[in-house]
């Protein structure tokens, strides 16, 4: 099903529309007499504009970051901001520089919380690596070097003191958790940064592409992919709840368990829902107890959505019974993104119960997604017993195949399990399933659960042994992660030792979907 909802925040290169959003924002950040210009922002556009981000949140710039090109002698040197920016016209630009240099980055007070800091900090590595550059680097402030420097004696202890996490600065701290190393300081950075002292802590990211290893072969549109993925995968446990905001609670601690460790999907099983039973636990016909649970699927896809944005994470949201407007009942899944757009899958092939018990009919459309981290396609559950889906979401260009699922038992499960493999083999893709655990005794309609949640890879040199990058201890609650290298798809797709999609016989057969929009 196509997106039914624009991205409310995204990041984009700065053009000279945004201008005087720009004066006002930075005006707001620092002081009307500290911010940027008009002229200094066009001159940083007109010196490097693919270095200038924006973060546009429902239409109105709510962060900004500004980068140039400059020589490592310069970069590594002693230096103050007015200097190596020019005066903060980035007039010092290098189209040849090997490092690109931070000048600028600031959030609107207002939408803090929303890792719009760190969004912008990735747009600039995406950007360092796209390059082929050594690495970031710039002078970050102090905040809180003012108030502590009596207790801490000197910047050189209150910096360390940051370094070994016994004082958190709220600028310094921040770069240090998204990777950035402290080289040494800069005195006299910003003279007027009273709040550092003028000092500055000279930080530097190095570029991990920078290595003498061989390139490998990229997948077809996928210039700008990040290196790895990262994947969280929940085994969720059934518990009784007393309310929708008991359930909210629940799955929020699991995004937020997810997003600190960086990843970038979060993954819940399908049906997770079923839990919603337990509130009321009417002694209902099944088909009527499932038309009850549609009346949460606002609330579920509002509690989703506003969980990946707030979280910056993408969020796979297993499966929930809704009722679509032609009244037909459909097994849904929704797919968040942490831009704050939505997207639905739904479930191809009901099994015999789901359509005998309530009433569930299959959906006639199965869409690859466009994300953040390449494209995704969902199959739910009984969906990986069919391998004309997988290949369809494949030739679409999906690299990652999520697998919501809900098996009672293990023959169920292993169904499952045995086709996501087979699935990932043979399209030389990455299969992430999920599970529920946990049964509720004396919750009307709801069955017995069995599940052994994992991360699946194809089945050659560059992936994991067994082609399992992460499995889970059966019937468990808990998270599994894994770093999914989309290269290493790309690697075995042009030069594996079996090369799967390259040797199909499209001379003697095709695959053909005939239900068409």
């Amino acid at each position: 099903m196509a997106s039914e909802k624009k991205a409310v925040l995204s990041v984009r290169n700065a053009n000279p529309a945004d201008i005087d959003s720009l004066v006002a924002l930075t005006g707001k950040v620092y002081g009307v007499d500290l911010g940027h210009s008009a002229d200094m922002l066009r001159g940083q556009q007109a010196q490097f504009p693919e270095g200038q981000f924006v973060a546009e949140y429902g239409g109105r710039i709510v962060g900004f970051c500004a980068t140039f090109r400059i020589d490592e002698a310069t970069a590594m040197g002693p230096h103050s901001w007015a200097e190596i920016t020019g005066g903060g016209y980035a007039s010092r630009h290098d189209p040849e520089g090997d490092w690109l240099y931070g000048m600028e980055s600031c959030v609107d007070p207002e939408f803090r919380g929303l890792r719009i800091g760190r969004r912008l900090y990735a747009a600039r590595k995406k950007l360092c690596r796209k390059l082929g550059l050594y690495g970031i680097v710039f002078g970050g402030r102090l905040p809180g070097l003012e108030k502590r420097i009596k207790a801490m004696g000197s910047v050189d202890a209150y910096v360390e003191a940051v370094q070994e996490g016994r004082y958190r600065d709220p600028t310094m701290s921040f770069q240090l958790r998204n990777g950035f190393e402290f080289i040494g300081l800069l005195p006299r950075y910003v003279p007027s940064d009273t709040e550092s002292m003028g000092y500055a802590a000279h930080l530097v990211w190095r570029n991990p592409d920078r290595h003498d290893q061989p390139r490998t072969p990229t997948p077809h549109g996928s210039s700008g992919l990040p290196e790895r993925v990262r994947v969280a995968t929940i085994q969720y446990q059934q518990r009784r709840i007393h309310s929708f905001e008991e359930f909210a609670g629940q799955v929020e601690y699991f995004v937020d368990v997810a997003a600190s460790y960086e990843s970038d999907f979060a993954v819940f099983p399908e049906l997770m829902t079923l839990q919603l039973l337990s509130i009321e636990n009417s002694p209902l016909p099944s088909v009527e107890v499932i038309r009850r649970l549609t009346d949460y699927t606002a609330k579920v896809k509002d509690l989703f959505s506003r969980l990946a944005v707030r979280y910056n994470i993408n969020i796979i949201g297993g499966s929930h019974p809704t009722l679509t407007e032609s009244g037909a009942m459909r097994n849904i899944c929704h797919v968040c993104l942490r831009d704050g757009s939505i997207h639905e899958q739904e479930k191809i092939h009901p099994t015999p119960n789901e359509r005998t018990w309530w009433g569930i009919k299959g959906g006639h459309r199965a869409a690859a997604i466009q994300t953040d981290c390449g494209p995704i396609g969902v199959m739910i559950c009984y969906d990986s017993e069919f391998p004309e889906l997988a290949r369809h979401l494949v030739d679409q260009g999906a690299l990652i195949l999520f697998v919501p699922f809900c098996t009672d038992e293990r023959q169920s499960y292993l169904r499952v399990r045995y086709c996501s493999q087979a699935r990932a083999v043979e399209n030389q893709c990455f299969v992430v399933m999920s599970g529920n655990v946990g049964n509720l005794p004396g919750v009307n309609n709801f069955d017995i659960q069995y599940a052994q949640s994992c991360i699946l890879t194809p089945c050659d040199f560059p992936f994991a042994r067994d082609g399992i990058a992460a499995d889970s201890t059966p019937n468990t609650e808990m998270v599994l992660w894994a770093d999914l290298r989309l290269q290493d798809l790309a690697r075995a797709r042009n030069n594996g030792t079996v090369q799967n999609l390259k040797d199909r016989r499209h001379d003697l057969y095709l695959q053909r979907w005939t239900k068409r929009d």
